[in-house]
């Protein structure tokens, strides 16, 4: 799927997303950014925060949601991640009943998309060979830091 694909509101959220990833990698971060939007507004946005932070929770769609603040529902929103979400990520859209994720590439992470199917989320792959490149730039300079990212023993 292309970025011509998507309405307005999708265009509006995965480039605040992407601005966020690119965010991420000049701060030294993994670059992944994420935004929040209900009703074609954005409620929040963020970025992998881990490395500037020290905190291991402090991914990119979880950034996004800690910026958005607290909200009684969640039917409305979308959220736009540059990556496929992980399973951490992945339960906090299953937790607050996100129904609609829009993903900028899974090529160089899967992440969890079939949960998020099996969950009953609309997720939507748009295939962005921006946030392809920039996320295999990150992981073939640092894959230490991005086995970590995901759990992963890189020793």
């Amino acid at each position: 799927m292309s970025h011509t694909s998507l309405n307005e509101f999708d265009r509006a959220g995965y480039a605040s997303a992407l601005e966020h990833a690119r965010l991420g990698a000049a701060e030294g971060g993994v670059p992944i950014g994420s935004s929040l939007f209900a009703d074609g507004t954005k409620i929040g946005a963020g970025h992998n925060r881990r490395v500037q932070k020290g905190d291991p929770t402090a991914h990119g769609e979880i950034d996004a949601l800690r910026n958005a603040g607290r909200r009684a529902s969640y039917a409305a929103t979308t959220l736009y991640s540059t990556l496929a979400p992980c399973a951490l990520c992945s339960g906090a859209i299953i937790q607050f009943g996100i129904p609609r994720v829009v993903v900028g590439e899974s090529r160089n992470f899967p992440g969890e998309l079939e949960l998020l199917r099996a969950r009953g989320v609309e997720v939507i792959v748009i295939d962005d060979p921006q946030a392809t490149e920039l996320m295999a730039d990150f992981i073939s300079q640092h894959p230490r830091l991005w086995n970590e990212d995901i759990g992963v023993d890189g020793n």
